[in-house]
Formats: C-alpha cells, sequence, structure tokens
C-alpha cells in the first residue's frame, strides 16, 4: 500500500478537478446518476478535504476510494467511519459506496458503519478455485474430499441454481475442471451476498440490526478466532460483540490475513 503523502495528496486533487470535468460532461443527469469518490487513502486531513469538496458538489451518490489496496485493516474501518460520521461524513439520504469490500464479515462490518453499496471481485474469483460462500463458517471448501458424497446442497435454503439444482458432490467433481462448476459457484457467491444485503436491509428496517449482527458473527465464525479489528469496528459502530467470539486475530489486510514468514530451516 502505497504511503506517500505527497503523492496522495496530487492525486486526490486529481480527483477534485477529475470530478468537475466529469459534472461539465455528464449529458443525462435523469438516466445515470453521476458519483464523486472520495480520496486521501489514509490520511485523515485528506479525507477530510476530499470529504468537504466532495459534499460542496451535492452530487447524487458518493463513493468512498482509496482502500481495499493492502492496508491493515484497523487502518481501513477508521477512515470508513470517518467518512461515514455524522460529524463532517457523507449526508446520509445519498448512497454511499464502498469501493472494492467483498468479504462477507467486511460487509457486515461497513454497513453497521453507515455504507450502502459495494462491489467486488471476491465471488467470482473465489468460485474459481472451489470455495463457496455460506453462513455458517464462512465458507465452503467444495474441492475437498469430504464432499465427495455429500448430495446436500451447498446451502440448504438457497434459491441459486447451484443449490436448487446440483449437489455438492456433483460440484466437487467439476468445480476446478470444468467451467461450468466456477460459474455455478459464482452464481451461488453471488445469491449468498444479495441475499445478505437483503437482510441487513430488511433488519434495519425492522430496528433490529444490532440483534442481527450479533447473530451473524456467531453463525460466520463458528466457534473459530474472530479478528480484533472487526470486534473494533463494530464497537465504534455502537454494537458490542466482544463477548460473542475469541477475538484474538491480528494482523489483517484489506486482502486478508497476514501470513508470517518463516524462515526456511537449513
Amino acid at each position: 500500500t502505497l504511503i506517500d503523502d505527497a503523492r496522495i495528496e496530487l492525486a486526490t486533487h486529481r480527483t477534485h478537478r477529475w470530478i468537475d470535468r466529469c459534472i461539465k460532461a455528464h449529458a443525462r443527469p435523469t438516466e445515470q446518476n453521476l458519483f464523486g469518490i472520495v480520496q486521501g487513502h489514509l490520511n485523515r486531513e485528506l479525507r477530510a478535504l476530499s470529504l468537504k469538496e466532495m459534499i460542496a458538489r451535492d452530487l447524487p451518490g458518493y463513493a468512498i476510494g482509496g482502500l481495499s489496496g493492502g492496508e491493515k485493516k484497523a487502518d481501513f474501518w477508521p477512515v470508513v467511519k470517518q467518512c461515514t460520521d455524522d460529524d463532517g461524513g457523507l449526508p446520509v439520504n445519498k448512497p454511499r459506496y464502498l469501493m472494492g469490500v467483498g468479504y462477507a464479515l467486511d460487509l457486515v462490518v461497513c454497513v453497521a458503519l453507515g455504507v450502502d453499496m459495494f462491489d467486488c471481485v471476491y465471488p467470482s474469483r473465489t468460485a474459481r478455485f472451489g470455495t463457496a460462500l455460506v453462513r455458517k463458517g464462512g465458507t465452503l471448501r467444495i474441492t475437498q474430499a469430504k464432499f465427495a458424497r455429500d448430495f446436500e446442497p451447498v446451502e440448504a435454503g438457497c434459491p441459486c441454481l447451484a443449490c436448487t439444482r446440483y449437489t455438492r458432490a456433483y460440484l466437487h467433481v467439476i468445480a476446478t475442471r470444468e467451467a461450468v462448476g466456477s460459474s455455478l459457484l459464482t452464481m451461488h457467491n453471488i445469491t449468498y451476498q444479495l441475499r445478505l444485503m437483503q437482510e441487513m436491509r430488511r433488519e434495519i428496517l425492522a430496528g433490529t440490526f444490532p440483534e442481527f449482527v450479533k447473530r451473524f458473527v456467531v453463525e460466520h465464525l463458528d466457534g473459530k478466532p474472530g479478528p480484533t479489528w472487526a470486534r473494533d469496528a463494530l464497537l465504534g459502530a455502537g454494537i458490542d460483540v466482544s463477548g460473542l467470539a475469541d477475538w484474538s486475530v491480528e494482523g489483517e489486510t484489506s486482502t486478508g490475513p497476514v501470513v508470517p514468514q518463516v524462515a526456511p530451516t537449513v
């Protein structure tokens, strides 16, 4: 992750000039919504400047950019909170779109912080490696030998084509051997994420979102240790999950857990 503040400042101002060019060239405002991207990386002063500049342009919606590039999650979530905060953050009556974020736990945490929209290659990319997204435990590595004679769907109750027409055993055979295997798992993973977002929306409207988050954390971790950044971020959003799991995983980055480098033995 680039931490050269001088270059980040140049890029931030370039984004402000670019949005002005986009506004001037935008010829179909009744058919397309123009979102401005808040930049500034991990620099809180540049973020504050970019927030002020973008909000002043009164756009239909706003994106939070400059993250998901390998920074530590402990540095990532405070920036998201800054961009959605009641004091100086993006307007609550406009969509807030966080770019490049797609892990299920990240979606839940960032919705708790005030984000509305996301995009990410994760559901399709991980499908190509034979991994399905599920509520209990987070992921299912369908290529593992234990699924060779498992005739259950990937996830019970899922309405996707993979779950309604095929078994884990069938997907185990084709997952990484045939293109259709990747396609079926991609359909499932995107369906999983859409259902997750729809569920969160229902819980927010019902006023029961904090309770949902607590249930989700227990199911998603399924007894595994959780990352400290997620616990801290949820607490920052007013949801205390500290007693629901062993929050002992340190050092996660926006591209996944940090894998310690072990020196080779001689």
